[in-house]
């Protein structure tokens, strides 16, 4: 499934659960964790490598919505099944809107860039990877696009929600389909 946290967009696939241990897939990478939910939609994460997080889950109405808030930010994620991914397809077909820019939604440093400007990339695209938390991230575009701006550099360290790259729509995209 997708997990979209902010604008990155990570796949995540669930490898194993037993009890409260959790073996997880994100974006090809796996993590071990031990996940306690306690009340009120606060919980406890610990890492195979004995890192420990908190965090509080706020589930929206739809039930694929949630704002997680942790000691420092607070992050809208949306979990994107089979059934979601299907309807935005179709909103897509419709002529959704088209994202502008990617944007890192916590502080972090830029680790790679994967593209320049005026390059056309394709919907799924990898454009650039951050590292947050001690965890990288690779932050993919949703739509065929062109690189419009990269306003950052490798190594630099950047602020939440603070735009990386800008994009425009691809205008041969819908000559193609």
């Amino acid at each position: 499934m997708e997990v979209h946290v902010g604008n990155r967009i990570a796949n995540v696939e669930l490898i194993s659960k037993d009890g409260n241990k959790v073996q997880i897939k994100i974006d090809d990478k796996e993590y071990d964790i031990d996940f306690i939910m306690a009340e009120n939609g606060v919980c406890s994460i610990l890492t195979g490598d004995g890192k420990s997080y908190n965090a509080e889950l706020k589930r929206s109405d739809d039930g694929r919505s949630y704002q997680v808030n942790t000691h420092f930010n607070t992050y809208p994620v949306e979990i994107i099944d089979s059934q979601a991914k299907y309807l935005r397809n179709r909103k897509k077909d419709a002529g959704a809107e088209t994202q502008d820019h990617i944007a890192s939604p916590m502080p972090g440093k830029v680790v790679k860039i994967l593209v320049n400007e005026g390059d056309k990339v394709k919907a799924g695209t990898s454009v650039i990877v951050v590292e947050a938390m001690k965890m990288q991230s690779d932050y993919k575009v949703t739509a065929d696009c062109i690189i419009k701006a990269i306003l950052v550099k490798e190594n630099d360290v950047i602020d939440g929600n603070q735009t990386l790259i800008q994009l425009m729509p691809d205008p041969d995209a819908k000559a193609e389909d």
